[in-house]
């Protein structure tokens, strides 16, 4: 699903490397970049998986409707993350924008054939399906954990590592998508939050979206029971 506010569209040849694949050939493949609005889908769930992605500005979100309504997000893709590479023909999830996200796009038939005929891309592929699926497993894990207040401080602590250095972390998504990826409640979230701040674990700058990690350690073995 393409609806890019971008005004030039056209393909165009480009390294792998600004895909963030290296490559032992030097190989060139078509990339192309699309602007989403908030809230615009990217691509839905079970439709072809001819492309992938990669996160250039902007955060997206990756989610699955379950049968009752309720929503489940499998993933948040930050910037220069590569996201969309399935194992099947179609896609798992929903994609989609959180802010205004600009991407990069290639075919992924494109890359599989690069990856046939060279080992370096070849290699770089299976490392991205790898983490993929460590992340799987890590978030399965996650919603397992036995307490909610160990959900909310792994998802500090996991945002922490991948969003920038900066002393004030900036949140893009809400609450009610922290809670959705943790597969808690919105109001279970705040609580949390709110006993991290009593704590002296975290403290709130400005906006609801924006902490201060004051004590890493602690957060890292927050104990609810405490």
């Amino acid at each position: 699903m393409f609806m890019s506010i971008t005004t030039d569209r056209t393909p165009r040849p480009n390294s792998l490397g600004d895909l963030g694949i290296t490559s032992g050939s030097n190989s060139i493949v078509s990339l192309s970049e699309f602007t989403y609005k908030k809230g615009i889908e990217i691509y839905g769930e079970k439709e072809p998986a001819e492309y992938v992605y990669q996160v250039k500005k902007g955060v997206v979100r990756s989610y699955k409707l379950l049968s009752d309504g309720r929503r489940q997000i499998g993933a948040f893709h930050l910037v220069g993350d590569i996201f969309g590479l399935e194992n099947g023909e179609t896609h798992r999830f929903t994609a989609e924008a959180i802010v205004q996200t600009t991407v990069r796009l290639s075919r992924r038939r494109s890359l599989e054939v690069t990856a046939e005929i060279d080992a370096v891309v070849s290699r770089n592929l299976l490392g991205m399906t790898t983490r993929n699926l460590q992340h799987a497993e890590n978030h399965m894990l996650l919603l397992g954990r036995k307490t909610l207040l160990e959900r909310v401080a792994a998802f500090l602590l996991e945002m922490d590592g991948r969003l920038s250095n900066a002393e004030i972390m900036s949140l893009p998504m809400s609450r009610r998508d922290i809670a959705d990826y943790l597969g808690l409640t919105l109001e279970t979230v705040s609580r949390a939050l709110s006993q991290l701040h009593k704590a002296g674990v975290i403290d709130f700058i400005g906006t609801q979206r924006e902490f201060v990690i004051l004590d890493r350690q602690r957060l890292a073995r927050f104990d609810l029971q405490s």
